[in-house]
Formats: C-alpha cells, structure tokens, sequence
C-alpha cells in the first residue's frame, strides 16, 4: 500500500513535523510504502520524498496547483494533507480554519488594517483553496471540537464528515520528573530564587499568541513574580512594551529554546492568552510537564482543561485585569493542579494520537477498496 503526506515543510524537530515523522515511522514498520510531497525536507529513513515546487509569489496556489499534479502522476492509495490542499483523501486542519483567524485578529486591528483582510491576495487565495479544501475532501481531520465548529459555521460542512483526533505530547521528553534535572540549574542560571513564582510563555508569533496581555496582567498581578518567555516574535518590541508597563525587570525573553522541556522544569504556571490556537502543542506540553495552563477558550487545548483542577481558561484574551486575577488565584495552587494536568496529559501521548491517525488511514484505504 502507497500512502502520501503532504506537508510544504517537513522538519522532524518541528511540533507538526515530529507528529507526522511518527506516524510515518510506524506506518514503514507495518509494510507501507511512505511517501512525503514537500517544498523543503530533512532526508528521513525509509520515507521517499517529492519535491514540490513553490512560486513565492504565489506560494499557497503554485504549492497546491503543483501538489495536484504530483499526486495524480504518482497515484496512491491514499494521500493526506497537513496543508490546505485540494487532492488528498484526508486533511488534517491543524492549522485550524484560516477564515476564523481573521476574525479572530480583526480584534485587535484597526479599520484599515481589517480592510486589508478583505482584499489581500494571499488570504484570498489561502480562503479560496480552503473552501475548495474542505468542501472535496472525504475525511476531514479537527484536532480539537473548536476547530470543528468552526469548520462547521464558516463552510457548512456536514459533521459527519469530521473527526476530531487531539494533538499528542511526547510523554518521555515532557514529564514532572523534569524538574529534579532542570530546575535549580537554569533558575540558578538565569538568577531566580526558588522562592519566586514563574510564569512560562511558549509561543512563535507573540501578537497572536497574546503576550501583550500576558505583560499587562503581570503588572496588575499581587505576586513577585518573573515571567519566562520563550519561543520566535519580536523581542525588542516586546521589551519596549514591558519596560513601558514597568515590568521589563521581571521578564527574561529567551528567543527559541531546543531544550524547552527545561523552561517548562524551572516554571510554575503556563500561560497562554492566545487570540487563536486550533491546539496549542506547547501547553499540552506543559501539562504533561506537571504545569497548571491558564489559556483562552480559543485554544483547543482549553477542551482538557478543567477551571481550578488542572488550570483555567479566560473567555476574553484580551482582558488583562482578568488574566491578573486568575494568575493570582492560581499560584497558591499551582502545585496540586500541575499534578493534575501532568495526570491529564498522560492520556494523550504521540503514540495514542499515531494510532487513532493511522487506524483512521487504514479505515479509509478498506472502505475505499471495499467501495
């Protein structure tokens, strides 16, 4: 049997990428063959790999109009997208829905910019080839119920036609035990007493991840506290912004981490105040790294979390005298919820979300030879 993936960059080390190198490591242990339509790749064992050429300009038409012929030259048994595409048998809309997005973003822009939205070529075209996307696909995948609905309410799609497969963690990588290795060693390195309470911030793309807020809040906040922030945005912007608020003391911006699992150790509450995030890998991270999560109900990561269990979620990700309080609330019981979100986490590894991907693969290739 020939499966494809299609994915415009495949970088085992990425969030998305190491899902998928996992699911194509044990599809290749059961005998299929694996093949991956790519713009960019790091050569992996076993996986033969497509170049797809990409007119920069244009890049999500040139990217689908030339995934398309690649596919219909090769033929496959079943072809499944990471990317907004129009060929594939299933697609995984991890990135959740593009017309929600600008929705969602339309909040914190001004008239003009919102504007813009409505006559910008590139989120024409990506909407464009998203209805067509969703409207031809057979098997659409949501990695979280918002997705769906969302899916759902801005295309019409029927619900039968979507599963909802979670995002997994890699439960050996992020775990509680983490913090005997980590803690002391990087707190005693970036020069924060044990005594101190630390917020984590993990997220590329800061503006829409919501660090603003997350400065704003850590202004109204009653505690001592320091705030961790890792991941790629613009960090002398948000210096500026943090010095401006008098809080650039408390903050340490730390760019992109590979051992991340150590800032989530030298932590003691998540937050994540995101505008939208179909599943945010990084606080299901956390979790599994024994981290209470405060987020928005616009991250699907917010559906595993219980409000003073194992974290708490903010109906505005805007408000920042709300996020204030909840942090407040949260730190006295950051211990015993971190234990609880490490529990939660626990029930979503990278194998059991490879395994509910890939039976779904094998149920569709039987359907369609038994059809």
């Amino acid at each position: 049997m020939k499966i494809a993936f299609i994915r415009k960059r495949f970088d085992p080390f990425g969030g998305a990428e190491n899902y998928l190198q996992t699911l194509c490591s044990r599809l290749i242990s059961e005998g299929y063959e694996i093949s991956v339509l790519t713009k960019d790749w790091r050569q992996t064992e076993g996986v033969s790999f497509y170049k797809v050429p990409v007119n920069p300009l244009f890049s999500a038409m040139s990217f689908n109009r030339n995934v398309k012929k690649l596919v219909n030259d090769l033929k496959f048994d079943c072809t499944v997208s990471f990317e907004r595409t129009t060929t594939q048998d299933i697609y995984r809309a991890g990135d959740g829905c593009h017309s929600t997005w600008l929705k969602r973003r339309a909040a914190i822009e001004n008239p003009i910019r919102r504007f813009s939205f409505k006559i910008n070529p590139n989120h024409r075209a990506i909407l464009s080839i998203e209805k067509e996307c969703l409207k031809k696909t057979p098997v659409i995948v949501a990695n979280s119920n918002m997705v769906k609905q969302d899916i759902i309410a801005d295309y019409g799609i029927s619900a039968e036609k979507i599963r909802v497969l979670y995002n997994g963690v890699d439960l050996k990588r992020f775990k509680k035990d983490n913090r005997d290795i980590y803690r002391a060693a990087l707190r005693q390195e970036l020069g924060i007493s044990d005594a101190v309470p630390v917020v984590v911030f993990v997220g590329s793309g800061y503006e829409r991840k919501g660090l603003q807020a997350l400065l704003r809040a850590i202004s109204l906040v009653n505690y001592d506290i320091m705030v961790l922030v890792a991941g790629k945005g613009d960090i002398e912007k948000y210096k500026r912004f943090s010095k401006k608020l008098g809080v650039m003391e408390r903050c340490i911006f730390l760019g992109p981490v590979k051992t991340i699992e150590s800032v989530y150790s030298a932590g003691d509450v998540f937050v994540l105040p995101t505008l939208y995030d179909p599943f945010s890998n990084a606080s299901l991270e956390a979790m599994a790294a024994g981290l209470p999560v405060i987020t928005t109900k616009t991250n699907g990561v917010s559906e595993l979390i219980e409000n003073e269990i194992n974290g708490a979620i903010l109906d505005d990700p805007l408000n920042a005298e709300a996020l204030a309080d909840t942090i407040n609330a949260v730190i006295p019981h950051a211990v015993e919820m971190g234990k609880s979100a490490s529990v939660k986490a626990g029930g979503f590894s990278i194998e059991r979300a490879s395994f509910e991907f890939i039976s779904l693969i094998e149920e569709f290739i039987k359907g369609k030879n038994n059809g």
